[in-house]
C-alpha cells in the first residue's frame, strides 16, 4: 500500500498484523532503547525495524541496527534516507539511496476521525476550509485524519533535511482527489517557513500522495534530490 504512493527507486516492505513480534529479534543496542517500555510500544518498534532491515535487504545492505537520532528521528545507514511508520495492526518502513531522493516521509493512521479538539490545533484555517469541502463531497474519507498523516510525513522528510522542528502551522496542506479513484490522490505541501537547500536550490513546498484503504489512511512525501 505505501509502495503505490513513493517513486520507483524506493523499496519498501509492511506488515498486517503485529503477531509475529515476539520471534523478531532486536539488536542489543535496540534492546537498550525499549527495556522499559509497554508491551504495545515494544511490539510496534520490533515489527517496524524488521520491515526496515528487509528494506535495507532489499537495497543490498546488510541489516543492521535502527537506532534513533535527534528528535526520535531513526538513524540509517550511510548512503541511505527513509522513514518509518506504525499503528495498530500496520507497519511500514520504506528505505532508498541518497543518490536517488534528498529525503522521503511515510504516515499510517487509522481511518477513523481525529479526538476532539485535535483539529483545531493542528490545521490551518484554510485547510480547515478545504477539509470541509472535502467532507461534503466524500463523507467516506475521515480528511481530518488524512490531514494530521499528511502533516506527518511532510515532517519526516523535512527533519532530515534541516534538523530542525517543523511546526504544524508552518505547511499549508492542499489535499486533491484522483478523478478516477476517490479513495486516492496528491499532497501539495507549501512550506510558511524558509525550506531547506537541495541542490543549491531552496525549497518552498513538498509534494506526496496519500490513500484510504484497509481501514488505513497513508500519505507519503518524496523530496527529489534537484
Amino acid at each position: 500500500m505505501i509502495e503505490e504512493l513513493l517513486p520507483d527507486p524506493v523499496v519498501t516492505v509492511e506488515v498486517f498484523g503485529h503477531d509475529e513480534a515476539g520471534h523478531l529479534p532486536l539488536y542489543p543496542e535496540e534492546e537498550e532503547l525499549v527495556a522499559r517500555a509497554v508491551a504495545k510500544r515494544r511490539r510496534e518498534f520490533t515489527v517496524v525495524r524488521s520491515c526496515a532491515r528487509r528494506a535495507m535487504e532489499k537495497l543490498g545492505v546488510p541489516a543492521q541496527p535502527v537506532l534513533t537520532g535527534e528528535r526520535g528521528a531513526p538513524r540509517w545507514p550511510d548512503g541511505l534516507t527513509g522513514s518509518m511508520t506504525h499503528c495498530d495492526g500496520y507497519c511500514a518502513a520504506a528505505l532508498v539511496r541518497l543518490t536517488d531522493l534528498a529525503s522521503l516521509g511515510i504516515d499510517a493512521e487509522p481511518d477513523g476521525p481525529l479526538p476532539d479538539g485535535v483539529l483545531k490545533t493542528i490545521a490551518l484555517p484554510a485547510e480547515t476550509a478545504r477539509l470541509r469541502r472535502l467532507d461534503e463531497a466524500r463523507p467516506d474519507v475521515h480528511w481530518d485524519r488524512l490531514l494530521f498523516s499528511a502533516k506527518e510525513s511532510v515532517y519526516k522528510a523535512w527533519f532530515p533535511l534541516t534538523g530542525k522542528w517543523l511546526d504544524f502551522a508552518e505547511a499549508d496542506i492542499e489535499i486533491s482527489v484522483d478523478p478516477a479513484d476517490p479513495r486516492r490522490g496528491t499532497l501539495h505541501a507549501a512550506l510558511l517557513v524558509p525550506g531547506p537547500t537541495v541542490a543549491g536550490r531552496r525549497l518552498s513546498y513538498f509534494d506526496g500522495r496519500w490513500t484510504a484503504r484497509e481501514g488505513l489512511v497513508t500519505t507519503a512525501v518524496a523530496v527529489p534530490r534537484g
